[in-house]
């Protein structure tokens, strides 16, 4: 059973009053209420977008109707199905969300761990590239500092940066440890240097704690040129090994090409909706109160 890769492009969705207010009664209470203390339209969008992939993926993948389960998160913020419980001998399905920014993406996949991470390469707002890096040393190991600063021009000195960042958090989301586990103990060996629009790579090599890690497989891959997807998969249920590095080397560690991200519209994410809650008309004057996005400091000046 093949997993699924999916993305929605925020920045492009401006909602009109009928969709927010539909998106908003598809999703649990909880979750709305969360999003409608976000303070910037930005940020409420990406979230809503990320509870409606996840909601979408249990009514195609896992085949229960819209309204007749919960989400919930561990305590470390990981989503999972709570209700209801797994049926024996079924596969339990993995999925995990992210959103920075131009797009939200969801990962998912049958019998085995699964963390996603999206980050957009961008300039520092208030300080210098190298000031930048400065306050960040301590994230990452000597070696990945090297192949950062190897990269070229500054930007794409960053743009190595934020992949080596992905990376380390979907590691960290796929086993769900949160803020607290040191990143520098995960080391990754990126291959190739530079990846290409269209293309999934799956090359990148984990050590943990100073060891090669063979039991994880990383897939990397460009949304587009500024957009870097990161999804850190676990070895599969029932499966003995992971692949090994000949394998992957000569692009043999799949019996079929690792899944693209698809992209998704508004119509997609709601076509198997059912509202779980009445119209709320003060939502949408809410969420029409908001500022959009945050004004970084760079573009004051």
């Amino acid at each position: 059973m093949e997993g699924v890769r999916w993305a929605f492009r925020c920045s492009t969705w401006s909602p009109s009053c009928s969709e927010w207010l539909l998106a908003a009664r598809c999703i649990q209470q909880e979750e709305k209420q969360r999003i409608g203390q976000f303070v910037f339209t930005k940020d409420a969008k990406a979230a809503m977008a990320g509870r409606l992939l996840m909601r979408k993926l249990v009514c195609e993948k896992v085949g229960l109707p819209w309204d007749a389960f919960r989400l919930d998160r561990t305590a470390r913020g990981k989503p999972y199905l709570a209700e209801p419980s797994p049926v024996p001998d079924s596969a339990h399905w993995s999925f995990n969300v992210s959103h920075q920014g131009d797009y939200a993406v969801l990962a998912a996949e049958p019998g085995r761990q699964v963390g996603v991470d999206v980050m957009k390469t961008s300039r520092p707002g208030s300080s210098s590239v190298t000031e930048f890096f400065r306050i960040m040393t301590r994230q990452f190991t000597e070696l990945e500092w090297r192949t950062i600063r190897l990269a070229g021009s500054d930007w794409d000195q960053l743009h190595m940066f934020y992949r080596h960042w992905a990376l380390k958090e979907s590691f960290i989301k796929a086993i769900g440890s949160g803020l607290g586990f040191d990143l520098q103990r995960v080391e990754f060996h990126v291959s190739p240097n530079q990846l290409q629009e269209g293309r999934v790579y799956y090359q990148t090599r984990m050590h943990l704690d100073e060891e090669e890690e063979d039991s994880w497989t990383f897939e990397e891959c460009l949304l587009d040129k500024h957009h870097h997807v990161a999804v850190a998969l676990g070895r599969p249920e029932g499966s003995a090994s992971n692949v090994s590095q000949a394998d992957a080397d000569a692009g043999n560690s799949w019996e079929a090409p690792p899944p693209t991200f698809t992209l998704q519209s508004f119509s997609d994410l709601v076509s198997r909706a059912k509202p779980l809650s009445h119209e709320d008309p003060a939502y949408w004057e809410s969420f029409q109160s908001k500022q959009d996005a945050p004004v970084r400091q760079s573009e004051r000046q």
